[in-house]
């Protein structure tokens, strides 16, 4: 039977969970405050709406291409885009980081290059992307993987070379090889470390569809950013970059629910 909690403690879980709720109300009503305040200026005219949108004008151009459908192609386009592009990313940053960890000498003569090409802005890839492989979703997913892809196996590549080495050392003691190290020490030791940078990658990967599709899409939440500021239509454009915020919130509080999940269990 669970003992049961002491005073101090029960205190301190009120305590906690009323922070919580706290802190959430003051997020909401922080929320509120900005759109109503947007609205009210709007209204006014103290911002001009057809260059600012309004949150009126853009809940009826969202609920009008709702109805239509075409806003729900354009968000599960950018949708699978990303997660395309997340996947590949993670495979790959992990596949790279334990190759790089296996042959310490290929991760010297790489590692220059891992961070030139990680600090290169990757808009600057993009044109080359389309001259190279068309303009297709082939280069939307491509952009988006150079985003994020050069960090992560930097990032994952050093939390491997941060594992307890007396862990290490007892497995070779033990009768193990390097592959015990590795998937018996280093990635259960990684895990925490691989969840925080899939969080920074999904965001990562978002940016890089994004910039994709501004320049090789005809379909997708970046198109029609593209395509409202080409056309003064500000209110698609308002309304595409405030849903692209609230699908990098989900993401986020996707992974950080895998994140606690996880914690719990260990």
């Amino acid at each position: 039977m669970d003992k049961p909690l002491s005073t101090a403690q029960a205190n301190y879980l009120r305590a906690r969970s009323r922070h919580r709720y706290v802190v959430l109300a003051g997020q909401l009503l922080l929320f509120i405050l900005f759109v109503g305040s947007w609205e009210f200026f709007a209204r006014l005219g103290l911002l001009n709406d057809f260059i600012f949108s309004s949150p009126s004008r853009m809940a009826k151009t969202f609920f009008e291409m709702a109805k239509d459908g075409s806003l729900f192609l354009h968000i599960g386009i950018t949708l699978t885009e990303t997660f395309g592009s997340f996947l590949l990313v993670m495979v790959i940053g992990l596949f790279t980081a334990m190759v790089l960890w296996g042959f310490p000498s290929l991760a010297e003569l790489l590692e220059p290059y891992l961070v030139m090409l990680n600090s290169l802005p990757k808009s600057a890839l993009a044109p080359v992307l389309i001259v190279w492989l068309g303009n297709n979703v082939k280069t939307i997913v491509a952009a988006a993987v150079s985003v994020a892809v050069f960090g992560s196996v930097m990032t994952l590549h050093t939390g491997f070379k941060q594992v307890d080495p007396d862990k290490i050392k007892l497995i070779y003691t033990l009768g193990g090889n390097r592959r015990d190290v590795l998937f018996k020490v280093l990635v259960p030791s990684a895990i925490p470390l691989i969840i925080n940078n899939m969080k920074v990658n999904i965001g990562l990967c978002l940016v890089g569809v994004i910039i994709g599709e501004f320049l090789a899409a005809n379909k997708g939440l970046g198109y029609l950013i593209i395509y409202g500021s080409q056309v003064f239509k500000m209110d698609i454009v308002m309304m595409s970059i405030v849903i692209l915020c609230i699908l990098s919130m989900i993401f986020y509080r996707i992974i950080s629910l895998l994140e606690k999940k996880f914690a719990g269990k260990r």
